[in-house]
């Protein structure tokens, strides 16, 4: 019997060959990654879904009419907001941590925390 695959591992290793660098600042290339990956992550959800509503339709569970015409109602369009809201804050954090930063420029980064207690 083979051994189970560690998908953590296989997710975190490294590709054979050198890897190519499209921009020459490390940080735009470390988000392009980053993005390029949620875009990945994204394309595999909107297929599963996909499945998920022709499988429904073809079953005859739910008609595809009524997948195109759904409107959620007042609680369910709140949850979809909060969520939403919630979703893109995660997203945005860095954003805001930086708009922070410059409205309290005399606050102590957490780098210079750490070397005050690494001095210590």
């Amino acid at each position: 019997m083979s051994e189970p695959l560690d998908a953590i591992a296989l997710a975190g290793a490294k590709a054979k060959g050198k890897r190519p660098y499209f921009f020459a600042d490390a940080d735009v290339e470390r988000v392009l990654s980053i993005v390029m990956a949620v875009a990945g992550e994204l394309a595999v959800t909107r297929m599963r879904l996909d499945t998920l509503e022709q499988l429904l339709i073809e079953r005859g569970v739910v008609a595809e009419a009524d997948i195109e015409n759904f409107a959620p109602n007042g609680a369910q369009s709140n949850a979809r907001g909060r969520w939403q809201q919630e979703y893109l804050a995660r997203i945005l954090r860095i954003v805001q941590q930086e708009r922070e930063a410059i409205a309290r420029p005399d606050e102590p980064t957490s780098e210079a925390a750490g070397d005050r207690l690494d001095d210590a």
